[in-house]
């Protein structure tokens, strides 16, 4: 059976992360997971200010092409060295986290439909979807307590950038999923009918 790629998108603060997590916690091992906000361009030569003004929720800020490299790469059976990117500094670090080839890799992002190549690469997809002022609210509390924004500075991004790229980008590649799952990893009767189609797949490679 080989590796299953298992997309899970869907707009800023849907839930992504909290349905991903209950993936790879109940999968352990048999699961990786790659962020595609870790593949967002090198901002080289830009200063801060500049760097802070980029429109990082239009599908030109992410470096999508080196992210399905790595994919076919972890097809193979081979590592990659994924990037890690600094939201504190609004660019890509030096740094690189090694991620194993396992039975499933899941990929989150907000634009992961967006590109055909690599949406065509999931045997899964997933869009999950949240109201837009549950949505607004979580990105306020996770911008401001975890990467050290102003609130004025993430209400000026979601009205300048996040809302129209997700009403131009994001809400559209909804159609492309085959499973959409309502408030993200607190539906566990989604989470139950996915685990059960990821656990198929693990047996079935054993």
């Amino acid at each position: 059976m080989g590796c299953m790629f298992i997309g899970i998108a869907g707009g800023t603060g849907s839930g992504k992360t909290t349905l991903t997590r209950h993936l790879k916690d109940h999968f352990d091992g048999n699961v990786s997971v790659i962020g595609h906000d870790s593949y967002y361009k090198r901002q080289d030569g830009k200063t801060y200010e500049e760097r802070a003004r980029v429109n990082y929720d239009h599908p030109s800020a992410f470096d999508t092409d080196l992210l399905i490299e790595h994919l076919r790469q972890l097809k193979a059976g081979h590592p990659i060295q994924c990037p890690v990117y600094s939201y504190k500094d609004h660019d890509r670090t030096d740094q690189t986290v090694e991620v194993l080839p396992t039975k499933v890799v899941i990929v989150e992002g907000i634009l992961i439909f967006q590109d055909p190549t690599l949406r065509d690469m999931f045997d899964i997809k997933i869009f999950v979807e949240t109201d837009a002022d549950v949505r607004i609210l979580r990105r306020c509390l996770r911008d401001v307590e975890e990467r050290g924004r102003s609130l004025q500075s993430v209400v000026d991004q979601y009205l300048t950038t996040v809302k129209p790229m997700h009403e131009q980008y994001v809400e559209p590649s909804r159609k492309y999923a085959d499973i959409v799952v309502l408030e993200g990893g607190h539906n566990l009767v989604a989470l139950d009918m996915i685990m059960q189609r990821i656990q198929h797949h693990i047996d079935q490679d054993d």
